[in-house]
């Protein structure tokens, strides 16, 4: 049987691509490799499924470092507020939280991949789970994919959309950059992004603070000169690895690239453990608070403002003992455990691999593809979205939302050319 459009993949993107494609009447097939569709969607936000983020679009861009700019076409066709709108139109009601994340009212993902999955029954698009693609062979008429058993399927259009090479147990193992290169496509360098990063710091390896959250602090990256490259504010975990959560999430690709950059084997961190107020400010409370209760140790006064451990381990470096009350402390240790608190320094030595990461960083050349089509510039109807493309994002709804918009433009564009192709 030939089809109008075959999508594989079967992650946010791929979805999207194939409901896109049959509500514009193209003959679809959507292939995926494992036993069921999204399963990416229903581990996203923690099971719970951040389907966007409602910030406006410079802003959103902006949480896209990795070639954002590319997809102001994409979002002025079908974008965070599209999403929205696309989800509350099929009954999965939304609430907003924290930082704009949109969340489904319920926090189930599971009710998002169904109201995906009763789509693509309703379009009549047509499904392989558990195939694998094994080649696809471009040709002027049509396009043929061979799957791993021999079979041929025919297709005017492609749209690759089988994601990077993270998170490897959903069906992501960076096959797609093969069937782009076949097509003349370039790869730009593969790295992780969004994932933890490592250290070898004695307290790190001692797991002195391993399992110790730290809320609302910065973290900045720090060339080999002392500069900041980067800084990050959110809540940052301490591991048995290094530390993750948020902040350190989002620093983790920069720290890739200047590992690499500056050829050195190690980075400087800074945490601010207190970042509204300068480091005057803080020797000023701490004194405050301890003057305030002379009598107690100046660990009990001050662990309402700081994790104990942390605060602990930061008393030891600046030789301050726990249990020194009012009457016996030394301003210059306060002085110095503020200075601490301001800059906790660690050497961070890279990151968990590739397929321990949220995102890929890296992938399909985006000087190669259409922008408002997502369409190839060098093979006629074929298509890419998502993670298998350049383009990466902070975690909060962001890569989703580049998923879903790509996958918009690329369903929408592949069906369009199919038919006209065959009507040509």
């Amino acid at each position: 049987m030939k089809y109008d459009v075959v999508v594989i993949g079967g992650g946010p993107s791929g979805l999207m691509a194939a409901i896109t494609a049959g509500r514009h009447g193209a003959n679809t097939l959507l292939i995926e490799k494992g036993k069921k569709l999204g399963r990416k969607l229903a581990i996203s936000g923690g099971g719970r499924c951040n389907v966007t983020n409602v910030l406006p679009d410079k802003e959103l861009i902006e949480h896209i470092p990795g070639n954002g700019k590319f997809l102001y076409s994409a979002f002025s066709i079908f974008n965070n507020y599209s999403i929205i709108d696309y989800f509350e139109s099929l009954g999965v009601k939304l609430k907003e939280e924290d930082k704009g994340r949109m969340f489904p009212v319920n926090d189930k993902a599971i009710t998002v991949v169904n109201r995906l999955l009763e789509q693509i029954d309703q379009h009549d698009i047509n499904t392989k789970l558990n195939t694998k693609v094994d080649a696809i062979h471009y040709g002027e008429d049509h396009h043929t994919i061979i799957l791993d058993d021999g079979e041929k399927i025919e297709t005017s259009s492609v749209v690759i959309a089988v994601g990077g090479k993270s998170v490897p147990h959903t069906g992501s193992e960076g096959q797609g950059y093969a069937w782009a290169k076949k097509a003349g496509h370039t790869i730009t360098d593969l790295y992780p992004t969004e994932v933890p990063m490592t250290s070898n710091e004695p307290f790190i390896k001692q797991k002195i603070l391993q399992g110790i959250s730290l809320r609302d602090v910065t973290i900045t990256a720090l060339k080999p000169n002392g500069k900041p490259i980067k800084t990050h504010r959110w809540d940052l975990l301490f591991t048995h690895e290094g530390v993750s959560g948020p902040a350190a999430l989002r620093l983790s690709q920069y720290v890739v690239k200047a590992l690499k950059k500056h050829k050195v084997d190690e980075l400087k961190v800074s945490i601010d453990c207190f970042p509204d107020i300068n480091e005057q400010q803080l020797v000023e409370q701490l004194m405050s608070a301890s003057k305030q209760s002379p009598n107690k140790s100046v660990k009990q006064v001050w662990k309402p403002m700081i994790q104990e451990r942390v605060l602990l381990y930061l008393m030891e470096l600046a030789q301050l003992d726990p249990s020194t009350t009012y009457h016996h402390l030394e301003k210059k240790k306060v002085i110095s455990l503020a200075h601490n608190m301001k800059n906790f320094e660690l050497n961070v030595n890279g990151t968990l691999p590739i397929e321990k990461a949220f995102i890929t960083g890296g992938g399909v050349s985006l000087k190669e593809i259409v922008p408002s089509e997502m369409a190839s510039k060098i093979m006629d109807r074929l298509y890419f979205c998502g993670e298998v493309l350049d383009i990466h994002g902070y975690t909060g709804g962001f890569n989703i939302t580049a998923a879903f918009s790509t996958g918009y433009i690329a369903g929408l564009n592949s069906a369009q050319r199919a038919t006209n192709y065959i009507e040509e």
